[in-house]
């Protein structure tokens, strides 16, 4: 028997390791999974250059729990390890064994871990742990090594067995929510469900039909293997179907919808990037879930939080990202800052952009199809990465309120004769409420202009980012104003009015409407247009949306929410009419009718004032 101390530079290490080193108690179970999957690893390289000879047989790793006696055990058919070597790689904390090896085969191809501390993340958990261990090496002596948690260590020669390591961990007060059946395949599923190498965790029945034809099943006990060693990113692009990547997304999100597209990332300069990421069914809200793409590196999962290595709005996305190049924490648990992470944003973005301009130009029609369900994250990119701006000016779609598609430069061409105002601005009509605001539409379509459909709480945004980036090119809401004071020509109607006939007509409406924050103005109109319309301020409109947007608190706009201007075409036969009507309270009631009409059309007209418009109406019909 040997006794000796652990070389490590405090004698406060576990209680660091405990409460420091890892965010999360649980990772301890993917850091010695991990391991012995590096071990495992390693053993296939070693045979493949030759060094190890025969057979490798089963290489399966095994986790087992045992309630009864607090134990778990993770047991591989790795490289195992000599006295030597735990040693050095047990006894010397953060001494990395991965590193060595990678260093010694640096030119073979294997997974390796990046860390030596993960073993350690087993005193979070555990009271003791001990190692039974055999090299692959002949004439090797198997080892066992146990600490109780403390600096002290007990190695031994230990009982002869096959070639690997088993880790047992006597699981303490701490780690009692582990001896769990249920909860360790919940992490094993978590950090391991995509490993190289077969992970048993217990059995499970399997029915299996007698025959062809019959109705009888066969049942038999199977190993419950719970990871999936060929997951499709790993995979090549040239040999996966449409189905391989829809099975792979119900892999990954067992209830959500199919998704719309993807593309499969496969990078090896100048960094290591495999992936693939998911283009979800998207409505016009943001709340959309922005922990639905999962980091790996080298297929263990590392987290959903994603933010530092993808572009905040392709966070929108699913899918999956694996690095062996992603620089970690020294628990694996967390991005560090560095330049290699915003090459790898910037990759991403531009493989994004890429990816639905080459749809757009090989399918426009497909693309169209698609673009209530993509167009948020198109809009949100264009406002937070000016580069993915200018790859997405070339497939970023505008819709009119006919179903009409326009790119930015085709809008602009399309519109140009007829929308452009007496100072030179392009003036660009849209909607964000085609059911409040048909009158407008359809007053403005009459004439000839596009009216668009921005109706999502980004377009406010979108729309004045626009604006800043295009020259001479303004945005108006369809209702902000009448068609004609919207799109300002040289060629102005004139009144058919006389100006005393207009001062009476603004005073009479003036005194009807009865409110201060309403303004009322007499406008030229053709007789087609309505003979009142209520027009609200663009800026409120636009404040209003931005604000809801991020969440900002709107009481300071109170008060200006409810302005709004009531325009009166001056040239429309029922103004006149009215003008002309001798009997002062009937007059008065045509007023406070045309006016009512006008908040009806707005849905604006409510409770008692909705009543009273109801039975003056009934009473102007007798």
């Amino acid at each position: 028997m040997e006794r000796g101390t652990i070389n490590v530079q405090t004698e406060n290490i576990f209680p660091i390791i405990k409460r420091y080193l890892y965010s999360d108690q649980e990772i301890f179970l993917r850091e010695l999974v991990s391991n012995a999957m590096d071990a495992t690893q390693k053993l296939k390289t070693l045979a493949r250059l030759g060094k190890v000879q025969g057979d490798l047989g089963d290489l399966m790793i095994e986790v087992k729990l045992d309630e009864e006696n607090k134990t778990l055990t993770i047991s591989d058919k790795g490289l195992g390890m000599t006295k030597e070597e735990v040693h050095k790689y047990i006894n010397q904390i953060a001494f990395s064994s991965a590193q060595e090896f990678l260093e010694k085969y640096k030119d073979a191809d294997t997974v390796i871990g990046h860390f030596g501390l993960g073993f350690y993340s087993a005193f979070m958990v555990a009271d003791k742990v001990e190692i039974h261990t055999q090299s692959y090496q002949e004439g090797a002596t198997a080892v066992h090594w146990s600490c109780d948690g403390s600096t002290e260590y007990v190695i031994t020669d230990g009982e002869a067995r096959d070639r690997g390591t088993d880790i047992i961990l006597h699981v303490g007060e701490d780690g009692k929510d582990y001896l769990n059946n249920a909860k360790i395949e919940e992490l094993l599923k978590k950090y391991c469900r995509f490993l190289p190498v077969d992970i048993k965790f217990g059995t499970q029945e399997q029915n299996i039909p007698k025959g062809d034809d019959s109705e009888e099943v066969e049942t038999f006990t199977v190993d419950n293997i719970i990871n999936n060693t060929q997951p499709a990113w790993k995979r090549s692009p040239s040999e996966l179907k449409d189905e391989d990547y829809i099975s792979f997304y119900r892999e990954l999100y067992p209830y959500a919808e199919p998704p719309l597209f993807w593309i499969h990332l496969n990078v090896d300069f100048p960094f290591n990037l495999t992936g693939i990421l998911y283009f979800p069914k998207m409505d016009n809200s943001l709340e959309i879930r922005k922990d639905r793409i999962h980091l790996y590196c080298n297929q263990v999962f590392v987290t959903d939080h994603v933010e530092a290595i993808v572009p905040d709005f392709l966070t929108l996305l699913h899918g999956v990202i694996d690095s062996p190049d992603i620089p970690l924490n020294v628990s694996r648990s967390a991005l560090q800052s560095d330049p290699e992470v915003k090459k790898i944003n910037k990759h991403i973005t531009k493989k994004v952009a890429d990816k639905l301009n080459g749809m757009f130009k090989n399918d426009r029609e497909g693309f169209e199809k698609k673009w209530s369900d993509i167009s948020i994250l198109i809009k949100y990119g264009i406002l937070s990465d000016d580069k993915f701006y200018e790859r997405a000016e070339k497939f970023c779609l505008l819709e009119n309120t006919k179903g009409k598609f326009f790119t930015i430069q085709e809008l602009q061409e399309a519109t140009k004769a007829l929308q452009t105002d007496k100072n030179g601005t392009l003036v660009q009509l849209y909607t964000n409420d085609e059911k409040a605001q048909h009158s407008y539409i359809e007053a403005s379509t009459a004439k000839g202009y596009e009216v668009l459909k921005l109706n999502t709480l980004i377009d406010a945004h979108f729309i004045n980012h626009l604006e800043s980036k295009l020259q001479q090119v303004q945005f108006k809401r369809v209702d902000a104003n009448t068609a004609d004071k919207l799109i300002e020509k040289e060629d102005a109607l004139t009144s058919v009015l006389t100006e005393e006939q207009e001062t009476k007509v603004k005073d009479l409406f003036t005194n009807t409407i009865d409110n201060k924050s309403v303004g009322v103005t007499l406008e030229a109109m053709s007789p087609e247009d309505k003979p009142i319309m209520i027009t609200k301020p663009e800026f409120l409109r636009r404040m209003k949306d931005m604000a809801a947007l991020s969440g900002q608190n709107m009481g300071y706009m109170q008060g200006m929410s409810d302005m709004y201007n009531v325009t009166v075409n001056s040239n429309h036969p029922i103004i006149s009419k009215v003008l002309e009507e001798g009997d002062e309270a009937k007059q008065k009631d045509l007023t406070k009718q045309l006016y009512d009409l006008a908040l009806l059309q707005q849905n604006m007209l409510s409770g008692e004032d909705l009543t009273n418009f109801i039975n003056r109406s009934v009473n102007l019909i007798g």
